[in-house]
């Protein structure tokens, strides 16, 4: 075995706090994996505007204890130059999330901050609320989304401004991000670092005024049947209080996927986005002649719908379905401050802020910009994330989003129409905006790369069989945007894709938008588009 690799290892060994993952690095250790050992030691788990998200594992390469407290003790040196003490802690039900919760309450409290723990597994809107009720300088949430089982994930917030960003309690960007990453890089030995173990459990007044104010966007209850899952996470106990709170009748569970789990024994993926993810609960709405189905992710910041079609089958509402839904039932309430959607979203919303004479900001994919959008009245990016009330929450909620979804369609009710009446509206006010997102996984990142890097030196004239018009480089774009790692294309008849890879997962994500006077029409030309766009991006 390699010397140079051999000593990394032993060394870390050394260091490793927690026994198990210790043992498994000796164990590779005595007999020799060099294979195995060059995998969980090909560098240090980047920390980036996702923060950390990974496999559970050992190494450096792997979301564990060792890592977890170098992160946090990086963070705590970040604070510390700053002047910031106050730290709160939250976790979802993932394999480690409770010990790499401890681990970083530990890291903090021997750095001298003040340290606050969410009691129990909660969703993260929970913790993005405790961070802004608490006063709280940082927020921490161990949680890896709805990423696949094996996976962790370490989330972090910012409560006031730093680095020159106006934070208001939402997700730390650049150049926070790098300047965090480069005080974790500097911590070269955890066992050295202080540790204590005076914090406070968060009171449960702080969760019960996060029910309480996301209960009022429930003003008017009804009488509809609403089918819920929570995909095997955290959201069940805190949503059913919501609608409790609000007066709604009591949400009608998914028996299978209702506590939390972290095998995810009944989907692939724990994403309601993924195909077959939701059949259970589609099951269940049938089965109770229901009138929505509502899916939260795992950690519940994300919220999925399926209605009933005109025919009476159910089918999911796409991403930006929703954020017409919302969009448009919050501009008709005349609000004073801005709409936003991410870039990769449908191009409606700005539509619909101009036809209501509303300010509109289109931001870089992900809700931490977002969420710094100032006065954002309504905010959603298409992976069904959606921020209805960021005077509560100043990030995506699919809590809060499941209320006010459940409030706008039975006042919809009340009247004798449907969610699909509303839609129709919009669409026939704009045209029809058919989107769709075509996903490639991969095993190694560097094949996204590679294929962006083509498309940059050797510009394609024609994709899926339609000539390009014009091609905007995200990496620089023309727009004023941030520069980041993408392509937006126009083609012929309408057209525009834009392909970037995945911020949290081993994906090349492609996202398709076609304007057609119909939905027919719109899938007639998706459909033509589906095979040929996956060929392209696997080629």
């Amino acid at each position: 075995m390699d010397n140079a690799l051999k000593s990394e290892v032993e060394n870390w060994i050394a260091d490793d706090p927690d026994p198990i993952t210790a043992s498994a690095l000796q164990a590779l250790l005595d007999a020799g994996d060099e294979t195995s050992l060059r995998i969980y030691f090909n560098g240090f788990l980047q920390f980036g505007t996702a923060g950390l998200r990974g496999p559970n594992g050992p190494g450096p390469s792997c979301m564990n204890r060792a890592v977890v407290g170098r992160a946090a003790a990086g963070i705590a040196q970040y604070m510390k130059k700053r002047g910031l003490t106050r730290v709160v802690i939250g976790r979802d039900a993932r394999h480690g999330s409770y010990e790499y919760a401890m681990e970083s309450a530990e890291i903090f409290s021997g750095a001298g901050c003040e340290v606050f723990i969410l009691p129990r597994a909660l969703p993260t809107p929970v913790l993005a609320y405790a961070t802004k009720a608490l006063s709280a300088d940082i927020g921490v949430m161990v949680t890896a989304s709805h990423n696949p089982p094996a996976d962790n994930g370490y989330k972090v917030y910012v409560g006031p401004t730093a680095d020159g960003v106006s934070y208001a309690c939402s997700q730390i960007i650049n150049p926070t991000d790098g300047f965090i990453a480069d005080e974790i890089a500097a911590i070269t030995n955890l066992s050295i670092q202080p540790r204590g173990t005076q914090w406070e459990v968060v009171e449960e007044r702080i969760i019960d005024e996060y029910i309480s104010r996301t209960a009022t966007l429930g003003k008017k209850p009804g009488a509809l049947t609403i089918v819920y899952t929570a995909m095997h996470g955290v959201g069940t106990a805190t949503i059913s209080e919501v609608f409790k709170k609000a007066g709604f009748p009591d949400l009608i569970l998914v028996r299978e996927q209702a506590e939390p789990d972290p095998d995810f024994p009944t989907v692939a993926f724990p994403n309601p986005e993924e195909p077959g993810a939701i059949d259970l609960a589609l099951a269940t709405a049938r089965s109770h002649n229901a009138d929505l189905v509502i899916a939260n992710d795992p950690d519940a910041d994300r919220c999925a719908a399926a209605i009933k079609d005109r025919s009476g089958q159910w089918r999911m509402l796409r991403g930006d379905e929703l954020g017409v839904i919302f969009g448009e039932w919050i501009a008709r309430s005349a609000p004073t401050g801005t709409f936003g959607n991410s870039i990769v979203s449908s191009s409606i919303l700005k539509k619909i802020s101009a036809h209501y004479g509303i300010d509109f900001r289109e931001v870089l994919t992900g809700f931490k910009w977002l969420a710094k959008i100032e006065n954002l009245s309504f905010g959603y990016e298409e992976a069904i994330g959606y921020a209805v009330d960021s005077q509560t929450v100043n990030d995506k909620d699919g809590i809060s989003a499941a209320i006010f979804l459940a409030q706008i369609a039975t006042t919809l009710a009340e009247d004798g129409r449907d969610l699909n009446d509303l839609l129709d509206e919009v669409w026939a006010r704009h045209g029809f905006h058919g989107t769709e997102q075509i996903s490639i996984r991969v095993c190694d990142m560097k094949a996204i790369t590679a294929l962006l890097a083509g498309l940059r030196n050797d510009p394609p004239q024609v994709i899926a069989g339609r000539t390009v018009e014009s091609i905007d480089d995200l990496a620089a774009p023309r727009d004023g945007l941030p520069p980041t790692d993408g392509l937006r294309i126009w083609l012929s008849g309408g057209v525009r894709i834009i392909i970037r890879p995945s911020g949290t997962e081993a994906k090349l994500k492609c996202y398709v938008e076609v304007i057609t006077p119909d939905s027919d029409s719109a899938e007639k030309v998706l459909s033509d588009l589906r095979g040929p766009l996956r060929e392209f991006l696997a080629s």
